[in-house]
């Protein structure tokens, strides 16, 4: 039902409030934070003087540099320093399509809210133990097999020199500003000296990793080669630097100031921000304050310049942007481990083969998505015609390139023996997996099941991507409905990560476990849950768009409500967001929502009104706003006040403080709900599913999150002056005590 992507780009604003209100020693239990003991490198030598320093974080899939690795390293060179026999040393990686993931982002938990000269000082660590690369008795070059971001991108950076392999994991980047950060331990001095300013300015301000042909081009690497050559081409490397002795010149330049004149400075700094501000809309301090120090290191001496990024560092470490953007990616990190099921674990299916019923949008994404992911569809609809123009879809969105632009020919060929377009049902009926993905018409789909269900496989799983009609009650009349659950996606397909996937009250373990398994096999992010009108995401989803509705009724202003959910952070308004779903749809889902709820929720006129002028939204060129211009953009319609008038209660100015209250507590008690119903099993499931499913402020750490930052009590005060409207704005059992024990969300397993 949701048309937009959350995503984690960050923004140009001034530095929020250091000390995060969410308390920390919390958040380091939710981060999972261990303390590491066993060594991390190890050192062998690949010819008699030259050194090979070998990353593997013991029990970790990926190379993290701890604060016991960065003490691992300086007792490396201090030995080496202190031989005569090295001519060069090599950093690699023992993990397969790893090099150094970057810092360990737990120990940055820990460290949340310490003093600024604290945090002065682990920038100036890490930069003082790295830059001694920068003056090694030695050649110092980094064999880059796979992923080397953050602090493994900056430790590369002090390398001399840097190979990398070309298989299709090897990446490098600077994402810091997606954690609310930007390099601190020399990343802003030594990019704009090794890639350019203007190349820097871009990677660091947008967080985006590069591929090695474009750190190729863009002078990170000095070569690019294969995985079995990757050491031999390191070796080789320091050789040919012995013999040119070209790693001192640029040692000696990339220590001092840039070339650059004041005009190139200033164009570039007014030309990036106005780009980061448009991109952001100011709602994150870091890439704004990584430019400012990238421009003004720019004509200080390298020395200087870690100092000024050090300094500037500090104003950003555990400010409330940096702790949200940190409880976001823990949030992402559990649900990668999460299997779906708690307790006792649950070896899932293997799933090869999917049927997807129904190739209309929906459809046709989902069989994409698994095209895409190297598995074998049989896609089936109804009408033929919508089947081929559905199978076309498939394979274009599966081949997309996004430097075509377009689909990838030579890539549609290669994926066409995946799909299979059929209206057979032996062959509908043959996959591991049949979701199927039609109209929201209980009836139809239960005929559906009915007549395939006595064909599946024994082992097969039956799914709805149904987002409204509860999974229990679709599986009545099943066989096995232990075998039946909701694995719902979300609009567009391509690229929405979240999957919502719905437990009916016969649905097993194995199955959930499959699905969750499954979702997770083709780049999903699935979030389980038990069976309740609305799922999750469209439950909260409601109470939000439904006060708009209300607000628009007391008097309120269009663009004031709109301005005051894009001001909270959200990517587009309530109002618009109607005519982008559909204003048809939408007095569906909340005659479905009127029907569970009756008690909060109220059935306004104002939304069939708009039906009966066929004003039902983008779709039909009018809505709340109007689309005829060129670019189809949503714009004001003087003749909307027709419609609404009859149903104005009201002419007055609402404040922005009271849009804002109203607009986002309704969706947050109705999350109180969720829980005390046990919808979820974890506060952190409905900040996951409304970053990436609903596009909650990422910057914000989710909407319990956010709740934690309040505090129940006041939640519940701020609550008080709106006791007329009723339930829905009344606190519930949850908030009070909660608000009585002093006690959090994110406190409360």
């Amino acid at each position: 039902m949701l048309p937009f992507q959350a995503s984690i780009r960050c923004a140009v604003t001034d530095v929020a409030v250091r000390q995060p209100d969410v308390d920390v020693t919390n958040l380091a239990k939710f981060a999972g934070l261990k303390q590491m003991t066993a060594e991390t490198l190890s050192l062998s030598m690949a010819e008699p003087d030259i050194a090979v320093l070998t990353f593997d974080t013991p029990n970790k899939s990926a190379n993290v540099l701890s604060n016991s690795v960065l003490d691992e390293l300086a007792s490396h060179l201090d030995a080496l320093e202190q031989r005569s026999d090295v001519a060069g040393l090599i950093f690699r990686s023992a993990k397969s399509g790893i090099f150094i993931a970057g810092a360990d982002l737990r120990e940055f938990v820990q460290s949340l809210g310490a003093p600024e000269e604290q945090v002065v000082a682990m920038c100036r660590r890490g930069q003082t133990l790295f830059g001694r690369l920068s003056n090694a008795p030695f050649i110092s070059v980094a064999a880059i097999n796979g992923n080397c971001v953050g602090g493994g991108a900056e430790l590369a950076s002090w390398c001399d020199r840097r190979v990398f392999s070309n298989n299709a994991k090897a990446e490098f980047g600077f994402p810091e500003v997606k954690l609310g950060l930007f390099p601190g331990w020399g990343g802003t001095v030594r990019a704009p000296r090794i890639a350019g300013l203007s190349n820097a300015v871009e990677m660091v301000t947008g967080g985006e990793s590069i591929s090695a042909d474009a750190a190729y081009k863009m002078g990170w690497a000095s070569d690019v080669v294969g995985d079995d050559d990757l050491l031999s081409a390191a070796i080789q490397m320091v050789r040919a630097e012995q013999a040119s002795e070209e790693y001192l010149v640029d040692r000696e330049r990339w220590s001092g100031p840039i070339e650059i004149t004041e005009t190139e400075l200033g164009f570039l700094g007014a030309t990036a921000s106005a780009v980061i501000r448009q991109q952001t809309k100011g709602h994150y301090p870091a890439p704004d304050a990584a430019l400012e120090t990238m421009l003004e290191s720019a004509m200080l001496d390298s020395e200087a310049g870690c100092q000024l990024e050090a300094n500037r560092m500090a104003k950003l470490f555990g400010s409330s942007v940096n702790a949200a953007l940190l409880n976001v990616f823990f949030l992402t990190d559990r649900n990668k481990k999460d299997t779906g099921v708690d307790g006792e674990s649950i070896a899932p299916r293997s799933i090869r083969s999917v049927t997807v019923i129904g190739a209309g949008i929906m459809g046709s994404g989902i069989a994409s998505a698994n095209v895409k992911r190297q598995l074998t569809v049989a896609l089936t609809d109804a009408a033929r015609e919508s089947l081929a123009k559905g199978g076309r879809s498939v394979l274009e969105e599966a081949a997309f390139d996004r430097r075509l632009k377009g689909p990838n020919p030579q890539r549609m060929l290669d994926l066409a023996p995946l799909l299979n377009l059929t209206t057979s049902d032996e062959e509908v009926a043959a996959s591991d997996l049949v979701i199927e993905a039609i109209i929201e018409n209980e009836e139809i789909k239960r005929s559906i099941y009915s007549r395939l269900e006595p064909q599946l496989r024994k082992d097969a799983i039956l799914a709805s991507n149904t987002s409204t009609i509860p999974i229990t009650k679709l599986a009545a009349g099943l066989k096995h409905p232990e075998r039946f659950c909701g694995i719902h996606f979300f609009n567009p397909v391509r690229r929405m990560k979240l999957v919502e996937v719905i437990r009916g009250e016969q649905t097993s373990d194995e199955t959930i476990a499959t699905a969750v398994a499954y979702a997770k096999g083709i780049g999903k992010m699935p979030i389980v849950m038990n069976d309740g009108p609305g799922f999750l995401v469209n439950r909260l989803l409601f109470p939000y768009m439904h006060e708009a509705i209300e607000l628009l009724c007391d008097g309120a202003e269009i663009k004031a409500i709109e301005r005051a959910s894009k001001s909270f952070g959200m990517p587009m308004g309530p109002i618009e967001l109607y005519d982008l779903v559909g204003i048809d749809t939408a007095v569906y889902a909340g005659q479905t929502m009127f029907e569970a709820f009756p008690d909060r929720v109220v059935s306004s006129a104002l939304l069939p009104a708009m039906v009966a002028a066929k004003r039902l939204g983008k779709k039909t060129g009018r809505g709340f706003y109007s689309y005829g211009n060129r670019k189809g953009r949503a714009e004001p319609d003087p003749t909307l006040n027709e419609v609404i008038e009859p149903h104005l209660r009201e002419k007055r100015s609402v404040t922005p403080d009271e849009l804002t209250t109203r607009l986002f507590l309704p969706m947050f008690l109705e999350a109180t709900r969720v829980l005390e119903d046990g919808i979820v099993r974890d506060p952190r499931d409905i900040d996951l599913g409304l970053i990436f499913g609903l596009g909650f402020p990422p910057f914000k750490g989710g909407l319990m999150f956010w709740a934690d930052t309040l505090g129940a009590s006041a939640i519940v005060e701020m609550l008080k002056p709106f006791e007329s409207l009723g339930n829905r704005m009344a606190p519930t059992t949850l908030l009070l005590e909660m608000a009585t024990s002093g006690t959090k969300f994110y406190k409360q397993k």
